[in-house]
């Protein structure tokens, strides 16, 4: 498939991470401890869009599950695609996000990936609870809502506004309400008594895994760098699962240890960057290794992400939670304007100093995709750096041609090259 890339003289040497054992270490554990306790009923598991209130379903003692995640996994195991018209057929549309129609899918199919990569572990954990945020999109709502159907649990949900420009109180406000208003029927679920000091300590653990987080990512911009943004993809899984949790926050101070050390040494995460590009949008989730051979093999490194910085929440504190967590759950890039987004990108493309840009234009994710209302060409006018559009979805990859993709980067680094002459 990618011949010309991967020929012998060219294929890329990697550069693994000894850190990421930590992390493959941790998720384990997080979906074995899910495992045990879905089959033993208790502790009793919630589950949790992956930018919604974990940290209060953790102060009331759920466990937290996220099927996001599972339909990543869905997506770079390659069982999405077969499983999708699973859930079209059903009157989902296929122009709808494929994490949903993949996991409903997998679902309907009795499938997980989690057999495949976890010994013992048959099936998603069962909810006794399911909470949805919806600053990421609206399809996760009806996605929670199918679920609650099926498992007969009840569904919560938090409304967050949409094309934020400047964050005011009044957002916060509303926001933190619909938090607080989910305390009394979660602890109808949990038959726990809600405590605000143990909430302040989940808090105090997300916003120390989140600026972790935020070093880890932020070591790229060392020249080499010495991680890719398909490294970020494989370890943000903590960030994720994890936040609230002093084990997430042990497994990235591992992590940024072991960074800084190769920037020390001055050692790339691959060999010989010549090239330095940001992605904009989801990863394409079954072509991760792919795409990094055909990166990594023209001497360019991806080396930084609008994605990956999704679990960064800079906001949070442990001194006035709710508010807090409000104001961190709508800052996220994917809730602001366009006006901001392009803001944002301007300081990382400087922050990463990249020679062009990578947009994704994810067929079933428009709350993801940036490229469709003419701000490639915006932020090419005001910052004079090139960028390329793949054509590809995060799940379904019916929606992404191997060939053109592959002709389409060797193109752009061309470019790149000649820019640099």
């Amino acid at each position: 498939m990618w011949g010309h890339v991967m020929s012998d003289e060219k294929k890329p040497v990697r550069k693994k991470l000894k850190a990421a054992s930590e992390a493959s270490r941790f998720m384990a554990n997080y979906y074995h401890e899910l495992d045990a306790a879905s089959q033993k009923g208790q502790p009793k598991i919630a589950w949790c869009t992956s930018v919604g209130p974990a940290e209060i379903l953790r102060a009331l003692g759920f466990l937290v599950y996220f099927p996001e995640t599972h339909a990543a996994m869905l997506g770079a195991t390659r069982m999405s695609t077969e499983l999708i018209p699973e859930a079209n057929a059903l009157g989902y549309s296929p122009d709808i996000c494929s994490y949903l129609t993949a996991d409903i899918g997998a679902f309907l199919r009795g499938v997980t990936p989690l057999s495949r990569i976890y010994k013992g572990i048959e099936a998603i954990p069962k909810p006794d609870v399911l909470v949805f945020n919806t600053n990421q999109c609206r399809d996760v709502q009806d996605w929670f809502a199918w679920y609650g159907k099926k498992f007969d649990a009840p569904v919560l949900g938090i409304y967050t506004h949409r094309n934020v420009g400047k964050i005011t109180e009044a957002h916060v406000a509303s926001i933190a309400k619909q938090m607080q208003e989910l305390i009394e029927p979660l602890e109808k679920v949990s038959g726990r008594s809600f405590d605000l000091d143990r909430l302040k300590r989940v808090v105090a653990l997300s916003r120390a895994c989140s600026e972790l987080w935020r070093n880890v990512l932020e070591t790229a911009s060392a020249k080499p760098s010495p991680l890719t943004f398909f490294d970020g993809t494989t370890l943000m899984g903590p960030a994720v699962v994890g936040r609230g949790t002093r084990e997430a926050v042990d497994v990235y101070k591992i992590l940024l240890a072991e960074l800084n050390d190769r920037i020390k040494d001055k050692e790339g995460a691959i060999e010989d960057e010549r090239f330095r590009i940001y992605w904009d949008g989801m990863p394409v989730w079954g072509r991760l290794r792919a795409h990094s051979d055909l990166f990594s093999g023209l001497k360019a490194s991806v080396l930084a992400s609008t994605y990956c910085n999704s679990w960064i929440f800079s906001a949070l504190d442990e001194n006035d939670p709710f508010n807090s967590m409000a104001r961190a759950y709508t800052e996220l890039f994917i809730v602001r304007s366009d006006d901001e987004k392009e803001t944002y990108i301007k300081k990382m493309l400087e922050l990463f100093k990249v020679d062009g840009v990578i947009y994704h234009d994810a067929k079933t994710c428009p709350n993801n995709t940036n490229c469709r209302y003419g701000m490639p060409q915006r932020l090419e006018q005001q910052t004079g750096l090139p960028s390329l559009t793949i054509n590809a979805d995060l799940n379904d990859m019916r929606m992404i041609s191997d060939e053109q993709t592959q002709t389409n980067v060797e193109a752009f680094i061309e470019q790149l090259e000649e820019n640099q002459t």
